[in-house]
């Protein structure tokens, strides 16, 4: 009796040690930032493995979602979403119709009450497009073209579309919807795939393009962050999301031409959700990496 008491005790105790250490941390949950108050701009770079989903929060607690990652990656957003406490999203957007950035939506469309969604006017047969068209259809929604200087209407801060620019042809990249975020003194730039020949034709209003984060393109492809494009934004901080890949992502010259730009480069296959956090002049960083 005494041994089993003994076990009983150890057993507890590295149940206790694995629970605080986050080794049965509940799939895709995110620690709060303990700065959650009122008056700050809270942007989460979702750990969606190879994909884009990124959640602006702003400081009159209107919530925008750009993108959702893969199919497979729905859920996991919409438990995000849930343990952040999003019961409406104001805007959805999404960047351009690849499956690893619209294949969660239409489960966070069925799943959280949405009142607007964006996208570039650019079509795709694939099932996986089907399926987020028919989710906003069925919410009784209408989807509104994101383009070059259509703004969302916020309270607060400003949020404008300066990409795609022109029409183009049929690769999807160059019509990834672009966003830039302003609030106070502090701007963030949300970049989908939007390729080299987008870069180009947004440089043609180049002033407008300086931000303090950079949502890196393409997952830091070689095919987007030209130098030009890079040394117009001058972004204090880079954010790559990124998962396993066979691609190369992030591209080791990306990552040099980020750096050499001076830009604090944060990778969500390193560090997990990363949580930008801003008060209109300062903005810090929390990271969690949580089980899958």
């Amino acid at each position: 009796m005494k041994n089993k008491s003994i076990l009983s005790l150890i057993f507890f105790l590295i149940i206790t040690v694995l629970s605080s250490s986050g080794a049965f941390a509940h799939p895709g949950r995110i620690d709060l930032p303990k700065n959650q108050a009122s008056g700050t701009l809270q942007v989460y770079y979702f750990d969606v493995g190879q994909g884009d989903s990124t959640l602006i929060r702003t400081p009159e607690n209107q919530y925008i979602l750009i993108d959702a990652g893969n199919n497979n990656q729905g859920n996991n957003v919409v438990k995000y979403l849930n343990h952040l406490g999003v019961n409406t999203l104001d805007a959805v957007v999404a960047t351009h119709p690849d499956a690893d950035h619209i294949g969660g939506l239409d489960d966070v469309i069925k799943s959280i009450n949405v009142k607007s969604v964006y996208a570039p006017k650019v079509s795709h047969t694939t099932d996986t497009y089907k399926d987020f068209l028919l989710a906003v259809k069925n919410k009784g929604l209408t989807i509104k073209q994101a383009k070059k200087d259509v703004t969302i209407p916020l309270m607060g801060v400003t949020a404008t579309f300066l990409a795609p620019v022109n029409e183009y042809s049929s690769d999807l990249n160059k019509w990834s919807a672009v966003l830039r975020l302003g609030y106070k003194n502090n701007s963030f730039l949300f970049t989908g795939d939007a390729d080299i020949k987008s870069e180009t034709d947004m440089l043609i209003n180049k002033s407008i393009l300086k931000a303090d984060v950079l949502k890196v393109g393409s997952h830091g492809s070689i095919s987007s962050s030209s130098k030009k494009f890079i040394d117009a934004v001058k972004p204090r901080y880079a954010i790559i999301s990124v998962g396993k890949n066979s691609y190369g992502h992030p591209n080791a010259g990306i990552l040099s031409r980020l750096k050499d730009a001076g830009a604090a480069v944060m990778r969500t296959d390193q560090k997990g959700t990363i949580t930008a956090i801003s008060n209109g002049s300062t903005i810090t960083f929390t990271t969690t990496k949580g089980a899958k």
